[in-house]
């Protein structure tokens, strides 16, 4: 791993991705790849958790592809040397920022959109002019294979690296000093990669989770309140970071919107067979989820196929903060209902948790939105709205507090692997003489006039 990072160091420092016409090129080569293996993509992630071409493609590559065409088109005017204002103190002298990439990157992927969330910031990277080492999940092992064999028949190893494996695999890339670490995950994998960045000072986006909450409020149209919520939070059988964890419904519409809920998942009917649902992704948190679904609070759902890996969209009802559902993000398709009567106190509940990845407000009160918005830190979300936001490029994607720091997508993701380095040019035609020796009362009575500007 050592040899591979020297030699892609090697190949930074002789200025081949500093080139945006070279950036451009790969990342048009990087799509057509993926285009002609996107059956051998399909197949992979279908092997790995039954995943349907077309959420494969609606979920995942489609906006992959899109990130690719964003760059392509917008990287000229991103990587260009940028004018801003000069102050007086500086006169006379122009001032800029250039745009430069930060060397040589590692990329760790994760498992639940195992192309989306590997080669999205890998894009990023691309299109920033670094060299990468790219790390999918080990979990999705078919996913990972496929994206080695693509990206090995494409690309030069000294620019783009993928390396398999998993946590020993993981840590002894951690112990080398690259010039970024892009890490999307769980927040407790975060922590050991913050703590392993920190001893090389290696600068980190770590793209976390939490448990992300849906107000739903009496003033909502409960019917498409429904409707997206039962999207939003089954897509993927629920292991989707920024899906909604919980809801939070005013208890004067509580009954009518569960009635609501239940008609639009039959409606649905999530299954494998219908290629609207996935597997949970291995036994392991197959296990985990199955434990979560409290009997005594069952309102849905809750049937359970060990051999397949399949548990049905899983409403619960009654539900407290003291409850297990609500000690972790359940990254599963559970989900638990509180009700509440005063939206005050709710917040406040909500905001003794971590702050989440994502939050949502269905209502169509100005007051209730605004309040909610205001007073709940959230990494990004949605009015009326759930998981949508990720598709737009023009919008930074990342969270906040434990849910992760930094954030990517278009123009975000070009900032999160370059530097922006600031540059005062002077002339030498002129040259005031405050700032030399020597001192004197009115140089400094001219300074401070000139700072009062």
């Amino acid at each position: 791993m050592k040899a591979i990072l020297d030699k892609q160091q090697t190949y930074f420092h002789q200025h081949h991705t500093k080139d945006v016409t070279f950036r451009r090129t790969q990342l048009k080569k990087l799509k057509a790849a993926l285009q002609e293996n996107e059956q051998l993509l399909y197949n992979a992630i279908y092997s790995d958790f039954k995943k349907s071409e077309f959420d494969t493609f609606a979920t995942e590559l489609a906006l992959v592809y899109h990130e690719i065409d964003i760059a392509r088109m917008k990287l000229s005017g991103w990587a260009r040397k940028k004018h801003v204002s000069t102050n007086l103190i500086n006169f006379p002298a122009q001032s800029y920022v250039i745009p430069e990439p930060l060397g040589s990157v590692l990329i760790i992927g994760a498992w639940n959109y195992p192309y989306l969330l590997t080669l999205s910031p890998m894009v990023a990277a691309m299109a920033a002019g670094c060299t990468m080492i790219v790390k999918p999940s080990e979990i999705p092992a078919s996913t990972s294979k496929a994206l080695l064999k693509i990206i090995a028949e494409t690309f030069s190893p000294e620019y783009i690296t993928v390396v398999e494996g998993g946590v020993s695999e993981t840590t002894e890339l951690l112990k080398l000093k690259f010039d970024k670490i892009f890490f999307t995950g769980s927040t407790a994998v975060g922590k050991i990669v913050y703590k392993a960045a920190a001893e090389n000072l290696v600068p980190v986006t770590l793209e976390l989770g939490g448990k992300s909450p849906a107000f739903v409020t009496s003033k909502a149209n409960l019917k498409m309140a429904a409707k997206r919520i039962v999207w939003s939070k089954f897509l993927n059988a629920g292991q989707t970071c920024i899906s909604p964890d919980y809801l939070m419904v005013e208890a004067s519409i509580e009954d009518r919107f569960k009635e609501m809920i239940k008609q639009q998942i039959e409606k649905e009917k999530f299954d494998l067979e219908n290629e609207n649902y996935s597997q949970i992704i291995n036994k392991k948190n197959f296990d985990r989820l199955a434990a979560l679904i409290d009997q005594d609070k069952l309102f849905l759902g809750g049937k359970m196929n060990e051999e397949k890996r399949v548990i049905t969209p899983t409403v619960l009802h009654k539900v407290s903060f003291d409850d297990a559902v609500m000690k972790d993000e359940i990254f599963g398709p559970i989900l638990p209902i509180i009700s509440y009567t005063n939206l005050d106190a709710a917040i406040s509940e909500v905001k003794k948790l971590p702050k989440p990845l994502s939050a949502y407000v269905f209502s169509n009160s100005d007051k209730e939105k605004q309040k909610i918005l205001t007073e709940v830190s959230f990494g990004g979300g949605g009015v009326n709205e759930a998981v949508m936001q990720i598709t737009n490029p023009s919008l930074p994607f990342g969270g906040v507090g434990a849910s992760g720091f930094g954030s990517y997508h278009g123009e975000h993701g070009f900032k999160a692997f370059s530097h922006m380095k600031a540059i005062v040019e002077k002339p030498n035609w002129l040259e005031l003489p405050l700032k030399y020796f020597p001192r004197s009362k009115r140089k400094l009575w001219w300074i401070k006039q000139i700072f009062k500007i």
